[in-house]
């Protein structure tokens, strides 16, 4: 499978890695996506509809990436990071599958118009995706930690 050798190509490389878990680096990572929540709230209030696609997707990410320290999971790969929030973490990517799409679409080509409603509907994608996972990223426990880590490092053994 494509997806197994991608991950296993990254996991050689070391890209994808286990790390001691950081609080701190958690935090800074959801303070970051707070910070761009904001940013892509106040591009969309002054009609820089690409711009706003763009942060709405990072802030989503960097959300993603506190989770991922949280338990003691490096990953330097967007594809990979959000594989292994479903892999790992068991929480549906498919919000941040898309709103990937709609920021590499929006971000490198320019055969299409970027409307108002694209740019609110991520708005929207991304403060439920934020929220829900800062949320269970506030509830997660030693023992979780250590559930995750486990879950992590077979997974990582099999590939």
């Amino acid at each position: 499978m494509a997806k197994q050798g991608f991950l296993a190509r990254l996991i050689k490389e070391k890209a994808i890695e286990s790390v001691e878990p950081s609080n701190e680096v958690s935090q800074a990572y959801l303070d970051k996506s707070r910070r761009y929540m904001e940013t892509s709230n106040l591009l969309f209030r002054n009609k820089r509809f690409e711009e706003s696609i763009s942060m709405s997707y990072f802030s989503m990410y960097y959300s993603l990436l506190s989770i991922l320290f949280k338990a003691g999971i490096k990953s330097e790969n967007h594809a990979a990071s959000i594989i292994l929030l479903k892999e790992i973490f068991d929480v549906d990517n498919s919000k941040i599958s898309f709103a990937k799409t709609q920021r590499v679409d929006k971000q490198y080509y320019i055969d299409f118009k970027i409307t108002e409603a694209d740019a609110k509907e991520l708005l929207e994608i991304a403060q439920q995706f934020n929220s829900g996972l800062e949320d269970k990223i506030s509830r997660i426990k030693l023992e979780d930690i250590k559930e995750y880590r486990k879950k992590f490092e077979g997974w990582v053994g099999e590939h």
